[in-house]
C-alpha cells in the first residue's frame, strides 16, 4: 500500500479482511474516507459500491451481507465515503438530502462547492486510480450502487464504460432532473442550468448516445416507498428501450429501499460482476 493512505482499523471476515483507511484527496481537498475488503487468496478483480443519502464508508460493510459472496469469487469490494466532510460550508448541514453525506456524485461548479465537491472526478479518477495503484486490479472493476450511489454507478458507468467491466445497482435514481431529490441537488451543486445537470442523469445520457457495451442490471423492490416519486425506474428502462442499452430490470414484490432488500439480492450482483470481470 502506498504512503499517501493510512489504515484506521481492521476486521477478519470470511478469511479476508475488511479495511477502513484515509487519504488526502486531491479533488476534494479534504481528507477521504473509505473501506475495502480483501479475500484470502488471488484477487480476481475489485468492485467499486457507491452508498446512498446519508451513508459513510461503513454502511455497505456492515450491511449488505456480500463477503461470503465476494470471498468465493476472490473479488474485493471498495467503498468511498458520501461525500466531503468537515468543511462547514454554507447551507453544508441543514438538510439530509444534500450537503454531508449527500455529495450525488457530480462535480459542482456553484460557489464553495466547486472547491470540494467534486465527487464524480473523485470516485472516477482519483478513487479507481488508488484502487489499481495498489491492489493490481486494472481492467478488472466494475461498479454498482444503491439509491443516490444507484445513480451515481449508472452515470460514472455509462460515461466511461471503458473502465468498468460492468454496471449494476439497487433502487437507483434513475432520472434526477426530474424528481426531488435530484433537481435539488442539481440545483445546488450545478446552478440553474440544465444542460450541466443532464450530464448526470442516466436516462439522458442514454438518449444523448452513452452506452455500456455489457447488459446493466437494476433491482428494484416494488414497496420501496420512494419508487414513485424518487427513483423512475420505467425511465430508464424506456431510456434503454429507445437507445438499444442492455438491460435487465428485477421487480422485487414486497422488498423496499433497505440494506434488507440489498443483502436479500447481493449475492446474484456479486455473481454478475464475476461473470464480467473474470469470465467465471
Amino acid at each position: 500500500m502506498t504512503s499517501d493512505l493510512t489504515r484506521i482499523k481492521e476486521h477478519r471476515c470470511f478469511e479476508g479482511v475488511v479495511y477502513y483507511c484515509e487519504h488526502h484527496s486531491r479533488e476534494t481537498s479534504t481528507k477521504m474516507k473509505f473501506s475495502y475488503f480483501m479475500p484470502a487468496g488471488q484477487i480476481t478483480g475489485c468492485v467499486i459500491w457507491l452508498s446512498g443519502l446519508t451513508c459513510t464508508e461503513e454502511n455497505f460493510m456492515v450491511k449488505a451481507g456480500a463477503f461470503q459472496a465476494l470471498a468465493k469469487h476472490g473479488l474485493m469490494v471498495a467503498c468511498p465515503d458520501t461525500s466531503p466532510r468537515g468543511l462547514s460550508l454554507p447551507g453544508e448541514s441543514e438538510s439530509w438530502d444534500f450537503g454531508v453525506g449527500a455529495g450525488f456524485y457530480v462535480n459542482a461548479t456553484t460557489s464553495g462547492y466547486k472547491d470540494h465537491y467534486r465527487m464524480y472526478s473523485y470516485v472516477s479518477e482519483e478513487f479507481y486510480e488508488l484502487i489499481t495503484k495498489n491492489f493490481g486490479v486494472e481492467n478488472k472493476i466494475s461498479i454498482m450502487g444503491h439509491s443516490m450511489g444507484g445513480h451515481g454507478a449508472l452515470v460514472i458507468g455509462l460515461r466511461q464504460p471503458e473502465k468498468f467491466c460492468s454496471i449494476s445497482a439497487f433502487a437507483p435514481i434513475c432520472n434526477p432532473v426530474q424528481v426531488p431529490w435530484g433537481k435539488k441537488a442539481m440545483r445546488g451543486y450545478l446552478g440553474d442550468d440544465q444542460t450541466e445537470w443532464k450530464k448526470y442523469d442516466a436516462c439522458e445520457l442514454l438518449m444523448a448516445g452513452s452506452k455500456h457495451p455489457r447488459e446493466i442490471l437494476i433491482e428494484q423492490g416494488l414497496t420501496d416507498i420512494y419508487l414513485e416519486a424518487q427513483l423512475h425506474p420505467e425511465a430508464f428502462v424506456s431510456a434503454a428501450k429507445t437507445s438499444g442499452q442492455s438491460y435487465d430490470y428485477r421487480k422485487r414484490s414486497g422488498y423496499d429501499h433497505s440494506y434488507y432488500f440489498i443483502s436479500t439480492f447481493i449475492a446474484d450482483h456479486v455473481d454478475f460482476h464475476a461473470q464480467a470481470i473474470t469470465g467465471n
